[in-house]
């Protein structure tokens, strides 16, 4: 069954959207939220969500299934008052094919058709409904929403290699780090080279003389890792996939695919899960080399060579 948050008695980046959204937030990563609501609904989840999210009203499930799949929206908002009889097999089906989504139910107001309805969302598979008739409902939609601009998958790889790879240099954990926290737009060395300010040629060198796989298979294989997470969702095919992580095309996903794991994008889909995917990149590219590692320091200052970045934060093992 779902959980009602609030309680019952308390009130890659994307890509550009086909059609513009309500509110446009300031913030660089951009959260697009699909909605499927009601006229007023719509105006107080824009109002509550200025600055932090953007929206795209859709006028069925349909829609919001073809913005998920073309990467236009990370996150979904239904109106518990449009969930009627009509539309409930469209919402099973989103929760099915779209289960790693977060897919929100919202509560605006109660009638007597309230219970039944939210029985029967129940059975659908969707798992949060969130009360918006108070104040802290809004700032609860706000957390739940914010919270898919880092996916899970990003975030447990964090957690893990801060354990793998305790006592490397501050400069080798944030290398570790940006791999999995840069936008899924960085493809290459040079422009990972950049976010990390660091000549390309420097990066290169320093895993060579250490002896370590080099920098673009660190990178191809953690791009695998974020792929293998989305074909979670039965609802993507191989082409929304590619889409998702920005590879020129689906074939060139597949020889990504092939040249790194000896394996068809539909083989790699069936063997591996997301989880599944961080523990091949772990044991064959970090816990082999953990020494090394340790010893590396792969980057230097270089005042001038690219624009300068945020450094990143050590996250606690």
């Amino acid at each position: 069954m779902y959980s009602a948050h609030s309680t019952i008695s308390g009130a890659a980046r994307p890509a550009q959207p086909a059609a513009q959204p309500a509110a446009q937030p300031t913030a660089a990563q951009t959260v697009y939220v699909a909605t499927m609501l009601t006229p007023a609904e719509r105006q107080r989840v824009d109002a509550a969500g200025e600055g932090s999210y953007a929206t795209l009203h859709r006028d069925s499930v349909a829609e919001v299934v073809q913005d998920l799949k073309s990467n236009r929206a990370s996150a979904v908002v239904l109106s518990v008052t449009r969930c009627d009889p009509m539309s409930r097999a469209g919402v099973a089906a989103l929760v099915r094919e779209f289960p790693r989504i977060p897919t929100i139910g919202l509560l605006t107001h109660l009638d007597r058709a309230t219970p039944h309805v939210m029985l029967s969302l129940g059975t659908t598979g969707l798992r949060q409904i969130v009360d918006v008739r108070e104040p802290d409902g809004w700032r609860e939609l706000r957390g739940y929403l914010l919270g898919t601009n880092t996916d899970d998958i990003q975030r447990e790889a964090i957690s893990q290699l801060a354990i793998d790879l305790s006592g490397v240099s501050d400069d080798c954990w944030r290398f570790f780090e940006c791999l999995f926290l840069m936008p899924a737009r960085v493809s290459s060395v040079r422009a990972l080279a950049r976010g990390l300010d660091v000549f390309p040629s420097t990066l290169m060198s320093r895993f060579f003389r250490a002896k370590l796989p080099p920098p673009k298979k660190y990178l191809a294989m953690s791009r695998l890792v974020r792929a293998a997470r989305l074909f979670e969702n039965p609802g993507f095919s191989v082409a929304n996939v590619s889409n998702h992580l920005d590879y020129s095309s689906p074939q060139s996903f597949g020889r990504h695919v092939k040249t790194l794991m000896r394996m068809t994008a539909v083989q790699f889909r069936t063997r591996y899960d997301g989880e599944g995917m961080l523990n091949h990149f772990r044991e064959t590219l970090v816990l082999p080399h953990r020494d090394k590692l340790r010893r590396l320091h792969p980057l230097t200052p270089t005042w001038g060579a690219w624009p300068c970045s945020t450094p990143a934060r050590r996250v606690a093992g």
